[in-house]
């Protein structure tokens, strides 16, 4: 499912214009792209959490040459379901 369906899906179903579904898709997900860039963790009840988390650098390998490389230590996010999200997918 892309952007575009779940916007299609929502405007289908609530009766508004697909040009404001998408202004309002667009913009949760820039205000939760935002909050996760601040380091803040972001709950969405009964969907899941997501979360930053820091790795530690490491030592890598090149698969190809098999030479040590470097890793620096980065952030990633991090997705923990909900209880509702877990329920319904098993």
């Amino acid at each position: 499912m892309t952007k575009k369906d779940i916007v299609l899906k929502v405007a289908t179903e609530i009766g508004l214009k697909q040009l404001d579904v998408k202004k309002a898709v667009q913009r949760s997900l820039d205000a939760i792209v935002e909050s996760l860039a601040r380091g803040e963790t972001v709950e969405l009840r009964n969907f899941g959490i997501f979360k930053v988390k820091s790795r530690k650098g490491r030592t890598g390998r090149n698969p190809r040459t098999g030479e040590k490389v470097p890793v620096p230590p980065k952030r990633v996010v991090t997705f923990k379901p909900g209880l509702i999200m877990k329920r319904d997918i098993r």
